[in-house]
């Protein structure tokens, strides 16, 4: 594995702005295993699926993420399929936040943008923002 993964996870926290969120460095070309995940080169890996391997797609990539709570910014850093024990495919990403933590989602989950896409702008600023106060 390529040292600039592992440092593009854990440089100033893993954190972005609408900006600079292209620094990230994408974890390609693999599936992630959990020595991965734990060295922070990786969001996530997955046990018991069958069939993974990587998606191929341009890392890292800005999307609006769907979750339960509404839309959220977010750059997808590792795109993998699997197949699920009822062998369905999943297409799964990991996210890093504007915060720099870590989420996993699915694809039909997010939508892909550019990263002048206003909403995404204004989801990231927001995420920002809110973290600079939260930190007062």
């Amino acid at each position: 594995m390529d040292d600039d993964l592992q440092d593009g996870l854990e440089d100033d926290g893993g954190g972005f702005d609408a900006d600079d969120w292209s620094r990230l460095k994408p974890f390609v070309g693999a599936v992630a295993t959990l020595d991965d995940v734990q060295a922070r080169r990786a969001v996530f890996a997955l046990g018991e699926t069958d069939d993974p391997r990587p998606i191929a797609m341009d890392l890292p990539q800005p999307v609006i993420w769907w979750e339960e709570d509404g839309e959220q910014a977010a750059v997808a850093v590792q795109a993998e399929s699997h197949l699920g024990p009822d062998g369905e495919e999943m297409e799964i990403l990991g996210l890093i936040l504007p915060d720099g933590e870590g989420a996993v989602a699915l694809m039909e989950d997010v939508d892909l943008v550019d990263d002048t896409d206003p909403t995404w702008r204004d989801l990231v600023t927001r995420a920002v923002d809110s973290s600079a106060a939260d930190a007062d």
